[in-house]
């Protein structure tokens, strides 16, 4: 009997996170009874309400009744009362990766994307390919893709594509038949003891894959080198600068388009064109190509669909353009120092224009253990505005505040960086600093994309021609 033949009440306790959202839409979409709880009301929360998913805007021991699965987001603690309710009912309870990892099994191929940054973007790239090489594909993923407005979809082809996130060693529930690794830097260390168990840990994701699987591995990423040896499954390497099987060169940066030639001993040379500015989407699309060329997907339908390719909600979009006056604001997820590096190495690389970034720290922890490194990662802007930390899951940490990286920035004579820490004061603020020419780039995993709108609304009133 298939899973899907039967209704079983499932529960989703943090529903309104990225992750979750997608994986409690698509079990609804199979017949599942899927209802849900988050502490706070999301554009996610209102889209699952609005299908006919029941949501609970608090945690409360009468929203676990009858149910068959109650599944909780990392983000969520043990103590949380839906949690000790559901064990007093005897009721099974299974963390969001345990139930990806049962999800990637009603197909026949899974692929699991990995790396510390990079993730949304190649599974979409991947999963675009696989969709227009008709292979109708599954996709869960964390961001939703523009080009299904949805961070799921729900196919009737062999393949499924998944995140496989590092977070709380949670992809090593998924063992996939495909993975990519798309790098590896320092992240989570509140996980993590160290950066060797950060690598001992991909390792054994890695290995995970099956004998008849494959692993595509960024042979550019120092950490995914220096476990090479170590993964003995069959593996293919992408790159840019170190040699690999399958290579990007002729790299060229046009505004939002990029361009590359693949070289290949095995699969030829061919061009390939991207709607995303920046070497880490170059990158992204090389994971992409190489998995998809190893999967006997044809170069043309490779290069079609990421010709195609309309990117996801929150990296690098692009909120407003004006060729009036020049001005641009783009909402952007990187909260990773090397995220902000690439994004900003983005625009530079692009366009000729004067950069604002505005960034709201992810996490006291994060703060706390990168506040030097997310300086230097904007010291290319032009003029830096820093908000308030964006806790998250974690609670406030003594003395660990914003004023650290404003600290860090100081050290390095910046000359025009500011602390404004309640993000809604920040409009008020730009309204007369603006000049024609100007990119305004706003960054964060939190909140902070809410200001987005205001912004453009003060640029719409004051700096385009009646």
């Amino acid at each position: 009997m298939n899973l899907f033949d039967t209704s079983k009440k499932i529960h989703f306790i943090g529903i309104g996170g990225i992750g979750m959202s997608g994986m409690a839409e698509f079990l609804f979409n199979h017949g599942f009874d899927i209802s849900g709880s988050d502490i706070s009301s999301s554009e996610r929360t209102k889209h699952l309400s609005s299908v006919g998913i029941k949501i609970s805007s608090s945690h409360q021991k009468s929203n676990i009744k009858n149910h068959d699965l109650v599944v909780y987001s990392s983000a969520v603690n043990h103590k949380n009362i839906e949690i000790i309710r559901s064990k007093e009912l005897n009721i099974p309870i299974m963390k969001r990766s345990q139930m990806l990892g049962e999800l990637i099994k009603i197909k026949d191929t899974s692929i699991g994307v990995a790396g510390t940054h990079g993730k949304t973007t190649t599974s979409s790239m991947l999963g675009s390919i696989l969709y227009e090489s008709k292979l109708d594909p599954t996709l869960i993923i964390g961001g939703i893709v523009n080009k299904f407005n949805s961070n799921n979809i729900s196919g009737n082809g062999d393949f499924i594509v998944v995140e496989a996130d590092e977070f709380d060693k949670s992809f090593l529930s998924l063992k996939p038949t495909y993975a990519i690794l798309n790098n590896l830097d320092k992240e989570h260390l509140d996980t993590y003891k160290n950066i060797k168990n950060l690598k001992d840990t991909f390792c054994k994701y890695a290995n995970s894959v099956p004998f008849y699987g494959k692993v595509a591995i960024n042979n550019d990423s120092r950490y995914l080198v220096d476990i090479k040896k170590r993964i003995n499954k069959p593996s293919i390497t992408f790159g840019i600068e170190n040699n690999s099987d399958i290579m990007a060169k002729d790299i060229k940066f046009d505004k939002n388009k990029s361009s590359f030639k693949v070289i290949s001993k095995i699969y030829g040379d061919f061009k390939i064109q991207i709607q995303c500015p920046g070497t880490h989407n170059v990158y992204n699309a090389l994971a992409a190509t190489a998995l998809s060329l190893d999967m006997k997907i044809s170069k043309n339908n490779i290069i079609n669909s990421l010709k195609k390719y309309s990117g996801v909600k929150r990296r690098f979009e692009i909120k407003y353009e004006n060729k009036n006056n020049n001005i641009m604001v783009i909402d952007d997820y990187a909260h990773h120092p090397v995220e902000i590096k690439y994004t900003i190495d983005a625009i530079k690389s692009g366009w000729n224009s004067r950069l604002i970034s505005i960034y709201e720290p992810h996490l006291f922890s994060r703060t706390k253990e990168f506040k030097k490194e997310i300086a230097e990662a904007l010291l290319l802007s032009d003029k830096i505005i820093i908000t308030d930390i964006y806790g998250s899951r974690e609670k406030q940490l003594d003395n660990i505040k914003s004023d650290l990286i404003i600290n860090e920035l100081n050290s390095y004579n910046h000359g025009d960086y500011l602390l404004i820490g309640n993000k809604n004061n920040i409009c008020n603020y730009l309204k007369n600093k603006i000049k024609q020419n100007d990119t305004i780039l706003v960054m964060g995993a939190g909140q902070i994309n809410s200001v987005t709108k205001d912004i453009v609304k003060i640029i719409k009133e004051n700096y385009e021609k009646n």
